[in-house]
Formats: structure tokens, sequence, C-alpha cells
């Protein structure tokens, strides 16, 4: 079994951990390949307005997201989230839960819809998993993200209303 909670800082090594080989690989996420542990935190707990673990049992952590305004503002109604799922929890269904809980707690914090600003084209597996959980593909940024196999890939701007 495993379960979503929020992220207190004793959660943060472990959690970065999960991020880390993410951000090392730079094939779904735009952020330096060298980001250090520190800057991720800002990245990830920081500037969020939230931050989630899923864990199972024994506490190993399965896979984390964040949830923030999208905008400041006038568009702050719009929440964005950010998902990582750990190498060992693969297959488990442990996004589909992630983006589940998040699309709750969005509606609970008040947002009436959830935007994914930069989703990697290539990251075929997620952009599938999004449209099966309701969002479209509103916008795709020609060649905005440098894969370091693929070379420039397009990344899509995808969006649900919530409620």
């Amino acid at each position: 079994m495993h379960h979503i909670r929020q992220l207190v800082d004793a959660d943060w090594p472990a959690t970065w951990k999960v991020i880390e080989r993410v951000f090392r690989v730079g094939d779904t996420y735009p952020y330096s390949r060298d980001t250090t542990m520190e800057e991720a935190y800002r990245i990830w707990v920081s500037t969020p307005a939230k931050t989630y673990i899923t864990v199972d049992d024994s506490g190993a952590i399965l896979g984390t997201y964040y949830i923030k305004p999208n905008q400041p503002g006038q568009g702050s109604h719009i929440c964005n989230c950010g998902y990582i799922v750990s190498n060992a929890a693969r297959g488990l269904g442990i996004a589909t839960e992630m983006c589940e809980h998040s699309q709750r707690q969005a509606e609970a914090d008040g947002y009436r819809a959830m935007q994914y600003n930069f989703v990697v084209s290539t990251n075929a597996g997620a952009v599938r998993l999004w449209q099966k959980l309701g969002f479209d593909i509103v916008g795709t940024l020609p060649e905005a993200f440098a894969h370091p196999d693929a070379g420039y890939v397009d990344a899509y701007v995808m969006y649900k209303k919530l409620g």
C-alpha cells in the first residue's frame, strides 16, 4: 500500500534523490542538468504553494508533485503542477494517483483549472496519461525543448477545467 501526504522538510533528502535522477537525465523537465539540491528545493518546495509525496508502507518515496498558481494575481485561479515518479515505482499507477489527487487538492484550494505549461512532446507516456485524465493540448511550442538525444523538440501547453 501507499499514500499521498504533504512533504515535510525531513522528507527532502529522499525526495531530492527521486528528483535528481530526472533532472540529471534532462529529457522531461527544462531545468539545468546540473541543478543543485538547494536550487531544486526552491523549484520544488519553496516556490510552490504545496508539495506532496507518495510513500509506501515503509516510508520509501515513490513519487512527488507540487501545486502552485500558474500566474500571479489575475491568473492565480489556474494552478500548475509538476510530477515525478521514482524509477522503482514506474508502472504502478503512481502518476495517475498523484494527478487525480492534485486535481482534488486544486479544487479544494479554490483553483478553477489546471495548466501544464511545458510538457515535452517526446514524453509520450505523460502526454498520453494527461490526455486520458482529461487534459487537452491547447498549444504547441515549436522546438522549445533541447532534448539531450532527440535535439530540439516541441513542448505542449495542456489544460483542464476543474469542477
